[in-house]
């Protein structure tokens, strides 16, 4: 076997912008030739795979997964809404969130898990970015579980059976019967895929944003003209309707438009006779926080063209 040197991976790697392990097994199976290892390594769709790493995934699909009483929900990007129609790309992101079920929230266990085609999750994963033709990651994951009671899961513009590009989990706690937590948990998800809880309560929402409402709400009521102790309750007021609206607990029930879910919570308690809480929410929204790229598509045809 030729000796491989770490001049030789460096020299590869720069040419192809494959992994430096790619590199250097693809330099072992060759025997060291250069050029045979640049054809190896595209053949496995290595490189390609490299070169696409740099463009903007903010598409892509949202998955969730529930077993037992314990839920997971799993966003994996991709650059066009088109490859979120693959069949191919939608069974990976179905098997990773089964995966997530017992990795958990971290998206580096997630990525070093053995995939079922036998690789790990992140290998398989490169295996997509090559055959399908755009970059792709897996952005993040979280799970809940909850004992006794169960965790109920929801997508919204479903793109197939738990797929969708919002994913909820919401963690029902009670002793009461399975089935009758789930429809509650079911009508909680939905509504959390609709109103887009900032936390569960006030105590799980950022004292920096909350007082940043404060400054608003004073610049508000100054230009009010009202005595300082009529201002000040202005604006204790403004906070605590942001408050209410912004968490689970305060908001407005959106099947019915009235009830707080607070008091859902805890009417679903007296009916079932046994107490019930939600320690807990999920929301995973497709590409929130990504600042996707804008780019002239006549513009890259032409220059793909002239390329």
């Amino acid at each position: 076997m030729a000796d491989i040197t770490a001049a030789m991976v460096k020299d590869l790697r720069e040419r192809t912008g494959a992994g430096m392990m790619d590199c250097k097994k693809a330099l072992g199976e060759t025997g060291g030739d250069m050029e045979a290892a640049v054809d190896w390594l595209r053949t496995k769709g290595l490189a390609a795979a490299a070169k696409k790493a740099g463009r903007t995934a903010a598409d892509g699909l949202v998955g969730v997964a529930v077993k037992g009483n314990r839920g997971a929900v799993v966003e994996v990007n991709a650059e066009t809404d088109f490859v979120a129609k693959n069949d191919q790309f939608q069974q990976f992101v179905r098997e990773v969130t089964e995966i997530a079920l017992e990795t958990g929230d971290s998206v580096e266990a997630l990525l070093a898990a053995t995939h079922p085609a036998g690789a790990t999750v992140k290998d398989v994963l490169t295996g997509h970015i090559a055959t399908i033709g755009e970059n792709m990651n897996v952005r993040r994951a979280a799970v809940l579980a909850v004992d006794p009671g169960v965790v109920v899961s929801y997508v919204h513009n479903a793109a197939g059976e738990g797929l969708g590009k919002i994913g909820v989990l919401v963690a029902v706690q009670s002793s009461a019967p399975a089935d009758q937590l789930a429809a509650l948990g079911k009508q909680l998800a939905m509504h959390v895929a609709a109103a887009n809880p900032l936390a569960l309560d006030e105590g799980g929402i950022d004292p920096e944003v909350v007082e940043r409402e404060r400054a608003i709400a004073r610049e508000k009521a100054a230009g009010s003209g009202k005595p300082a102790d009529i201002v000040e309750k202005m604006v204790e007021g403004g906070v605590r309707k942001f408050v209410s609206e912004s968490t689970l607990m305060g908001q407005v029930f959106v099947i019915d438009g009235k009830t707080k879910i607070a008091d859902v919570i805890a009417k679903a308690g007296k009916d079932l006779g046994a107490p019930v809480s939600v320690p807990a929410f999920v929301r995973f929204q497709l590409g929130e926080g990504i600042e996707k790229e804008v780019g002239d598509f006549a513009a890259e045809v032409a220059a793909a063209a002239g390329a």
